[in-house]
C-alpha cells in the first residue's frame, strides 16, 4: 500500500506530465475559458455545469461566453473536454478547480452559497490524492476557515490526503490584450506542496505564476485589485459631479492630467459600477474588516459614491428634458447601451438597469437599444433591445447613453437627437450641439 507522502508525490508528478485529470465546476467566464486552455495543454478536463440546459449546450457545441467561440469550443470537445451536471463525475477528479459565483446578498453582506455547494459536492466524492484550488473572489480565510475545515470533516487530513490552494481568477470579460494566458496567476497554497502542485497546474496554461505565503494573502490580493479600481472610479465619479456643478469639462479635466507621464493613472466616470468584481468585492473586504474591529472608511464612502450614480443620473435626465421643454413623466427615454461595459453583453450589477428601475418609476417610456443585450429585465420590468433607426431616434425626447459600444451609429445619434445625456463620453468626436455629457 502507498504511504500518504507517495500518493501526493505521485500527485504532483501527473500535474507536471498533464496526465492528471481536472475537473472545473462552475462554467462561467472564467470556469469555461479555464476548461477549454488546459484541455487545449493536454490535461482530461471535465467542465462541470450545474445547469442542465447550459451543459447541454456546450455537448452541442454552442458557446454562450463571449470570449469562447462555437469553433474554439467544438476544437476542446474534439480534444476531449468533457462537460456535464453530474457531480459524479467529480470522482474522477485528481484536481478540482472551484469557479462559482461569489455574489452578495441585499444588505451586501458575502453570499458564499455557491462555494458551500462546491465544497460539500467534492466532499463526497473526495478521495486520497486530490488538489482542490478555490478561484472564486471571497474574503481573506474562506480557504482555510472553511474549506479545509470542511474538506477535513470527511476524515482526510490537509497536506496527508489531499492539498488545498486559492487562486484567485482575474479575467475581465472582452479584454482582448489581457486573457487568461498573459495574465499573471496568483498562487497560494495551504501547504508549500500546495503552492507546487497548483503552480505547476497553472504554468502549462498562463505565462507567469506569482507564488505567495498563504491562501490569505492570495484572498487579499485580489480585493486590494478591484478594491483600488473601486476607490479611483469612485474619485472620478465625484469629479464629474464637481466639475458638472463648475461648469468645467470633467473628460477635458482626466485627459490633460493623464499627460502626466508618472504618479497619475486616468479612471473615467460613469452610471455607476457594475460586473462581477468591482461593484462585490470591497463589500466582501468590509466584511471582513469589521469581523476584525477595523473599519474601511475610504472603501465605504466610495460604494457610497459609485451606487448614487444612478440616481444623479436620472436626475440629469430630469435637468436635460426640462431644457427641452419636457418632465421625466411620459417622455421617451431611448437608452444606447445596458451592458456593465463596452462591447460585451454582461449586465451582471450593470448600473443601466438601476438607472431604469428609477426612469420606470418616474413614468418615462422606456426604450433601449444595446447589440449584445437582446433582452433585460429590471426590478420586473422586461425590455428587447430595438434596431437604432432613424425614426427611433427622432420619437426619443432624450437619447441616454449609458454603455459606449463601439459598434453604435454615434453620427446617427448626433444628426437626428434633439436631446442627448452621454454618461461614457462617447459622443466626443461628434461636436453635437445637443450633447450633454456627465
Amino acid at each position: 500500500m502507498s504511504s500518504s507522502a507517495e500518493i501526493l508525490d505521485r500527485l504532483l508528478e501527473r500535474i507536471r506530465s498533464r496526465s492528471a485529470p481536472v475537473c472545473v465546476i462552475g462554467q462561467g467566464y472564467v470556469g469555461l475559458p479555464l476548461a477549454v486552455e488546459l484541455t487545449a495543454a493536454g490535461y482530461p478536463v471535465i467542465g462541470l455545469e450545474a445547469d442542465a440546459v447550459r451543459a447541454q449546450r456546450l455537448l452541442d457545441g454552442a458557446s454562450y461566453v463571449g470570449d469562447i467561440s462555437d469553433a474554439r469550443l467544438r476544437e476542446a470537445l474534439d480534444a476531449g473536454y468533457t462537460p456535464t451536471d453530474d457531480p459524479a463525475a467529480l470522482a474522477a477528479a485528481e484536481v478540482v478547480l472551484i469557479t462559482v459565483p461569489t455574489p452578495y446578498t441585499k444588505t451586501k453582506q458575502p453570499d458564499l452559497s455557491y462555494v458551500r455547494q462546491a465544497i460539500a459536492a467534492v466532499c463526497d466524492h473526495l478521495q486520497p490524492g486530490r488538489l482542490i484550488v478555490l478561484e472564486s473572489t471571497t474574503y481573506p480565510g474562506t480557504t482555510r476557515e472553511l474549506m479545509i475545515p470542511a474538506l477535513e470533516s470527511t476524515g482526510m487530513k490537509l497536506g496527508v490526503e489531499f492539498e488545498v490552494a486559492y487562486s484567485p481568477e482575474r479575467l475581465e470579460p472582452g479584454n482582448s490584450s489581457h486573457g487568461l494566458r498573459n495574465t499573471p496567476k496568483i498562487v497560494g497554497g495551504a501547504t508549500p506542496l500546495a503552492t507546487e502542485m497548483a503552480a505547476a497546474l497553472y504554468r502549462s496554461v498562463v505565462t507567469e505564476v506569482v507564488a505567495v505565503s498563504s491562501p490569505d494573502t492570495a484572498e487579499m490580493a485580489k480585493l486590494l485589485e478591484n478594491t483600488y479600481r473601486h476607490v479611483n472610479i469612485a474619485l472620478a465619479n465625484e469629479m464629474a459631479r464637481i466639475c458638472h456643478e463648475l461648469g468645467v469639462d470633467v473628460w477635458e479635466v482626466i485627459q490633460a492630467a493623464a499627460s502626466k507621464p508618472f504618479g497619475f493613472q486616468p479612471f473615467y466616470p460613469g452610471p455607476g459600477v457594475g460586473g462581477h468584481c468591482i461593484p462585490i468585492d470591497p463589500y466582501y473586504l468590509t466584511w471582513k474588516a469589521q469581523e476584525a474591529d477595523q473599519h474601511a472608511p475610504l472603501i465605504a464612502e466610495a460604494g457610497r459614491v459609485n451606487d448614487g450614480m444612478p440616481e444623479w443620473v436620472v436626475h440629469r435626465v430630469g435637468d436635460a428634458l426640462n431644457r427641452v421643454g419636457r418632465s421625466v413623466a411620459r417622455s421617451r427615454v431611448l437608452i444606447v447601451g445596458v451592458a456593465y461595459k463596452a462591447n460585451v453583453g454582461d449586465v451582471r450589477e450593470s448600473p443601466a438597469l438601476r438607472v431604469i428601475e428609477r426612469l420606470h418609476k418616474k413614468e418615462a417610456i422606456l426604450r433601449y437599444h444595446d447589440p449584445y443585450v437582446p433582452e433585460v429585465q429590471a426590478n420586473g420590468l422586461q425590455l428587447s433591445s430595438v434596431p437604432l433607426t432613424e425614426e427611433e431616434v427622432r420619437q426619443a425626447d432624450c437619447v441616454l447613453i449609458l454603455t459606449g459600444h463601439r459598434n453604435v451609429d454615434y453620427s446617427l445619434l448626433a444628426r437626428e437627437s434633439r436631446c442627448i445625456l452621454d454618461t461614457r463620453n462617447a459622443m466626443q468626436a461628434h461636436n453635437a450641439p445637443q450633447v450633454e455629457r456627465l
